[in-house]
């Protein structure tokens, strides 16, 4: 905040630069610190503050400009695997969101996400749980299955209310039987990405701990994303609607004619943006390099994956962000 504070009051007026900081102080003030990830970035104006929490690594550093530096950010959220893990057993159910390997938070009872839900909140309490109607136990194998396939019934429906914010795809983790009884009962059984029947300690082990015991079946997911993003690049070249010309990929996106962009993992490109001519102004030896980098598309599959869609129109398929 010292460089903010000190290039501010070089870079603009008085008045200016003690608004804008005076809002980053105000919405500091509100920041609750138990749900700080790994990346807290600030975008500040003289008419607004936003605060950004992130579970990617970033260099700290200090931009000011007519535009948010927020290039970078995009890439690395758009590279990530962001999921809900659904950890299952016979008692309680819990429900913790995560980005690759890193825990983003775990759902409970004062998260604000939860409030106002119609659904019971995370974590899930099986209250229920083998409760006769005159009070009694009833174990048998049959009453079993049905009290147990109600209660993942009850947290589905927890999760589908606060899936359907966010879409995010879902990892069940919990013993075989009980994975099993959710995918019967669960409502959108499509967006379970994996299943994990191996971890240990789902009752009381720490959320990293969970997340950790995932990352496997999460990269498997990450592979088959990779491959069905090979298969639409070789699709789209047999029909002839690939391209891989810098200069026309840049303009068939400003146009609205492209619908899937692909990028090799690690590139990066600078270049200067003509918007009127719709062209890139790029240094000799980095047009070189780039025209290299895309002839290299045409014969090679293997430095391509899938991560993320900016969908822009039909005439063409590009647009995969970054891994």
């Amino acid at each position: 905040m010292k460089v903010a504070e000190d290039r501010l009051t070089k870079e603009y007026d008085k008045r200016t630069a003690t608004t804008i900081l005076d809002n980053i102080q105000n919405k500091i003030s509100e920041l609750n610190h138990n749900y700080n990830l790994d990346t807290l970035a600030i975008f500040a104006s003289t008419d607004d503050v936003q605060f950004i929490r992130m579970p990617i690594d970033t260099t700290e550093r200090v931009v000011i400009s007519d535009r948010f530096a927020t290039r970078d950010l995009v890439r690395d959220m758009a590279s990530a695997v962001h999921y809900y893990t659904v950890v299952l057993t016979r008692d309680n159910a819990r429900l913790i969101e995560a980005s690759n390997d890193r825990v983003v938070r775990e759902f409970d009872k004062d998260d604000d996400a939860q409030n106002n839900m119609e659904n019971i909140q995370f974590p899930v309490e099986n209250n229920g749980l083998y409760t006769t109607g005159d009070g009694g136990s009833d174990r048998s194998s049959n009453n079993e299955s049905s009290h147990l396939k109600e209660f993942f019934n009850q947290v589905d429906k927890s999760v589908q209310e606060l899936w359907g914010e966010h879409k995010m795809p879902l990892v069940i983790v919990g013993d075989a039987k009980n994975i099993g009884y959710y995918k019967e009962i669960c409502d959108r059984p499509d967006n379970i990405i994996a299943t994990v029947s191996n971890a240990t300690n789902l009752e009381d082990g720490s959320a990293q701990h969970i997340v950790d015991s995932v990352q496997e079946a999460v990269e498997e997911y990450r592979t088959s994303l990779h491959k069905a993003a090979l298969g639409e690049i070789d699709k789209a070249r047999g029909a002839n609607m690939l391209q891989t010309d810098l200069q026309e990929v840049y303009r068939s996106a400003f146009q609205g004619a492209g619908e899937t962009l692909y990028v090799r993992r690690g590139y990066i490109q600078s270049a200067k943006i003509d918007e009127k001519a719709q062209t890139l102004s790029l240094p000799m030896m980095r047009l070189r390099k780039a025209s290299q980098m895309m002839q290299s598309v045409k014969s090679s599959n293997t430095s391509f994956i899938m991560v993320a869609k900016l969908y822009l129109c039909h005439k063409i398929s590009w647009m995969k962000i970054n891994q």
